[in-house]
């Protein structure tokens, strides 16, 4: 990968984005970077849909927001819903749509990283992590594509992982439905880029959310208010690939150059 594609311009000033096209879709948007993304675009006025399979967490989040959204015209609505329930999807999607009263961006940020011991191979947790990782992206983003590519605009976002870079030990399936993820939205970014659809694929390095609490040698840790700001800032900058924060990017460059031979032997 280039560093061209890794380099983030100043992002535009919100005022060059109308309130009429200020609508979106947060799916994982009950905590970590999910909730700051939807605070933080509640706060500029968006029309924003939050929908997580934690209804809580989720009202909490719309009282939280309910003061931003007073100040700047915006509005939160949530949905209960877990991303597994791939039937349910395209109904919900086009609800959603109706009652935003259009779609201008999406973010997947649901993920699932459960603790895998290093001479465990628990096939359920496993396709757990695919089926929300990776299936649930696939059948959210699906539905955005098709009607991004009808209206020739819009923003899809998948927050993915510096994880996805290189097949680690330590948690082989969660890496997996990362890479993947990485690949569907890469493609998806080829197959839209004539229709002017953009979609940006997010690979953070350590956040201080529900999913890191707890792991040692944590380093480089950031907030998820700090982590939506970027993510944001590069959708708007039509970033095709971000590392989040930016000098993960030569971490995992460096990732990407050690031979398997060596790999193999690291303890990550």
């Amino acid at each position: 990968m280039s560093t061209a594609t890794e380099t983030t311009p100043q992002a535009p000033r919100l005022a060059g984005i109308p309130p009429e096209k200020r609508r979106a879709l947060v799916v994982g948007a009950s905590s970590g970077m999910g909730a700051a993304l939807v605070r933080q675009l509640a706060g500029e006025g968006y029309r924003v849909c939050a929908l997580a399979r934690r209804s809580e967490e989720l009202e909490a989040l719309r009282e939280s927001c309910a003061p931003l959204a007073a100040a700047t015209g915006g509005q939160v609505s949530v949905r209960t819903h877990d991303v597994t329930d791939t039937a349910a999807i395209p109904a919900l999607f086009e609800e959603i749509v109706r009652e935003l009263g259009g779609l201008d961006l999406i973010v997947y940020a649901a993920g699932i990283m459960p603790a895998v011991g290093e001479q465990e191979f628990d096939t359920r947790k496993d396709v757990d992590m695919l089926r929300v990782n990776t299936e649930g992206c696939v059948a959210w983003c699906n539905p955005a594509a098709e009607l991004f590519q009808t209206q020739r605009e819009g923003t899809i976002v998948g927050i993915s992982s510096i994880a996805g870079d290189r097949g680690r030990k330590g948690n082989p399936v969660y890496c997996t439905s990362k890479a993947a993820m990485n690949t569907y939205l890469e493609a998806l970014r080829n197959r839209l880029g004539d229709y002017d659809v953009h979609v940006c694929t997010i690979r953070p390095g350590f956040v201080d959310t529900k999913m890191t609490q707890g792991m040692d040698g944590l380093f480089w840790l950031i907030s998820p208010e700090e982590a939506s700001k970027a993510i944001l800032g590069a959708a708007r900058n039509r970033v095709n690939v971000r590392y989040v924060p930016l000098r993960w990017m030569w971490v995992g460059l460096v990732l990407r150059l050690i031979p398997s031979f060596v790999f193999r032997r690291l303890s990550i």
